[in-house]
């Protein structure tokens, strides 16, 4: 990391680095499962939940790729063995055994709302003390809150597609 870009860090580098390397494994975790859960799923709407959670997967990859690069400029090294994923994860994993629609949005949904916490974790501590780490920590921030959003929408029409089934 270059010497200026390490004097903007209001706060201890190493700690920083810790919390991120966890985000990252967070958003390793959370890929598979969206992206497992996409090829298995199965039930009524089987293909608007496959889609969203295909879409899902592709934008913690990207996460994990965000998080990973800022690790690097930090001075540090993304976890490179993935058997330490789920040692570190913040948020667990939720293998989608259980391939029937509603597990996985409910799943999911669990999912995002411990990354949210996780991520406004981190807004908070580099609040006024790491401005380039805030404002990629904001970005993804940003994204869980949508896709907590559009899985709780999904999920709502699942419980009215099955009500009026019943009707």
């Amino acid at each position: 990391m270059g010497t200026k870009g390490r004097e903007i860090i209001g706060m201890n580098v190493d700690e920083l680095l810790d919390l991120l390397r966890r985000a990252y494994c967070d958003e390793w975790l959370a890929y598979y499962q969206y992206w497992l859960g996409a090829k298995l799923v199965k039930g009524p709407m089987k293909d608007a939940v496959g889609a969203e959670l295909l879409l899902h997967a592709t934008e913690e990859l990207l996460h994990a790729d965000m998080v990973a690069m800022r690790i690097i400029q930090l001075g540090g090294t993304p976890v490179t063995n993935p058997e330490e994923w789920y040692k570190l994860t913040n948020c667990g994993y939720e293998a989608p055994d259980d391939p029937f629609v509603k597990t996985l949005l409910v799943q999911n949904i669990k999912g995002e709302q411990c990354a949210i916490g996780v991520y406004k974790r981190l807004l908070d501590i580099t609040r006024d003390k790491d401005p380039v780490t805030y404002n990629m920590v904001l970005t993804i921030l940003q994204q869980e809150v949508e896709h907590e959003e559009d899985l709780q929408s999904l999920l709502e029409d699942y419980e009215l597609l099955v009500r009026a089934m019943k009707e």
